[in-house]
């Protein structure tokens, strides 16, 4: 089960506290520190699949050296704004890493094991794609 407390620290900043107490500082965008809570979101998909492809990449033993997923969403214009289209972008960086592979653990992450994308693609139409960056002699 997960849980979560979100905490007002005052004006219009928040922190969120996870199980394992981790925190983010949350805020509206006029605020000099914290992220928007509907872009946290994106953050949460973005960071549940790259946990899963990473874990996936490094069980076939390949020469993983970065991953970045870059995401980006497109919101109804008016409230409650919701999230409708959602595109990731998965910049993998390695050295002889087969595409079938990144293919391959990006599709499970989806479709399988991600509890984010599992929760968001029944609402927003969720798209991505990937590509390879080679990394050799590291």
């Amino acid at each position: 089960m997960g849980e979560a407390m979100v905490r007002w620290m005052g004006g219009h900043q928040f922190l969120g506290i996870d199980s394992t107490r981790h925190s983010v500082v949350l805020s509206s965008p006029e605020e000099d520190v914290g992220m928007k809570p509907s872009e946290l979101l994106l953050v949460a998909l973005a960071g549940c699949s790259a946990f899963d492809v990473v874990d996936i990449l490094q069980k076939k033993r390949l020469r993983l050296m970065g991953l970045e997923v870059k995401v980006d969403g497109e919101q109804d214009p008016e409230p409650p704004w919701a999230f409708r289209k959602i595109r990731l972008e998965y910049v993998v960086r390695g050295s002889s890493i087969p595409e079938k592979a990144v293919a391959q653990a990006i599709e499970l992450s989806e479709q399988k094991y991600c509890s984010v994308m599992a929760t968001v693609s029944g609402v927003a139409e969720v798209s991505s794609r990937f590509r390879i960056e080679a990394e050799e002699g590291r």
